[in-house]
């Protein structure tokens, strides 16, 4: 049994020990004790703030065993991406070239630099734990950030977006980068993300990344392979974020052209399924195994105020203005019979 929470203070040793193993490369959290305790109070600092529109602010949530207490992975919003600047991306585009002369009308694969995703809300830092073996905790902690957000509207855009980790090789480079980026940057895929700290907002972006549409035909073929397919280690959440409704192929990362999925809420399951219920204690008793039969997984939270999520069978829902939960389950969310969670099937 799984609950996903805010970070707290107190977890930057246990983070620091599972960020340790994770993936080097794009869009991964920090991995230095200083970085990671000053992006635990800077979330600790957006949870407690009061928010009229969503800027800087950066939500950090953690997934850990209610009975071990173990920390096995994280997940993390930003309100707004680029906020404090531009965010920046590849846009995939066509472009139509005719020469009447010739009589020869064909089309054209061609990157564009954009700055359209600004503003959007990024999910980021999804990581886990025994992903091989991940079963529905994986679902819960992926899906949980996005229940805070149908709780918090207001402290999220409409729109959603997620950047994937691009192909690397064993030694961390990129093909996509060394055919594109290398050239502008003059330096490795891993040292230009240690320069720029994963941000896709800094000005040396603007002054060094080509400004002109790039034709993909003109790039060598393993950069062109590369181009929106995902690290396998981003597989999991792939496949997670699909199934919650987020769609991908309109644009790519600048740096190793991994995939950037997007959405609007009204797109996402969280947001279409969620319900609110009313909670109440079950019957006493052995259930009936005709009630067993009928029980429907889903992932359960509590308030914005005290946000807390996990995964629960349940009787159906969607007939009731209630849900019956365990004792268990009511302590973890930290609610009682009358009390309000949300709810979506899993």
């Amino acid at each position: 049994m799984y609950l996903v929470r805010p970070v707290e203070p107190a977890d930057a040793g246990a983070l620091e020990a599972l960020l340790a193993d994770s993936m080097p490369g794009v869009h991964t959290l920090p991995r230095t004790r200083e970085k990671i305790a000053a992006l635990i109070e800077r979330s600790c600092a957006s949870f407690a703030a009061h928010v009229d529109i969503p800027s800087e602010e950066t939500y950090l949530f953690v997934l850990e065993h209610i009975e071990t207490r173990e920390l096995v992975g994280t997940a993390a919003i930003h309100a707004s991406a680029g906020s404090n600047g531009t965010y920046f991306a590849f846009r995939n585009d066509v472009i139509q070239q005719v020469s009447r002369d010739l009589n020869i009308s064909h089309s054209v694969h061609a990157l564009t630099l954009c700055s359209e995703l600004t503003a959007y809300s990024q999910l980021s830092g999804f990581t886990i734990r025994h992903r091989d073996s991940a079963g529905q905790e994986a679902a819960l902690l992926s899906r949980a950030r996005l229940l805070y957000a149908v709780l918090a509207p207001h402290r999220f855009g409409d729109r959603f977006f997620v950047p994937l980790a691009g192909v690397t090789d064993d030694e961390g480079q990129s093909p996509f980068w060394d055919a594109l980026g290398r050239k502008f940057f003059k330096m490795d895929f891993l040292d230009a993300e240690r320069t720029i700290g994963g941000a896709r907002n800094r000005t040396l972006i603007v002054e060094l990344m080509p400004h002109y549409p790039v034709y993909v035909p003109l790039l060598p073929g393993p950069a062109q392979a590369a181009m929106g397919q995902i690290h396998p280690d981003g597989e999991l959440a792939f496949d997670l974020l699909t199934e919650e409704g987020f769609e991908a192929d309109e644009y790519i990362d600048i740096f190793d052209g991994g995939p950037i999925l997007q959405a609007h809420k009204n797109a996402l399951r969280s947001f279409s399924g969620a319900m609110v219920r009313r909670v109440v204690a079950p019957a006493r008793g052995p259930a009936a195994p005709a009630q067993l039969d009928t029980m429907v997984t889903y992932a359960v939270a509590s308030s914005e105020r005290n946000f807390r999520a996990i995964v629960v069978p349940c009787a159906p829902a969607e007939s009731f203005d209630a849900l019956c939960l365990p004792a268990w389950a009511q302590q973890a969310l930290g609610v009682a019979p009358g009390d309000n969670v949300i709810c979506v099937r899993i």
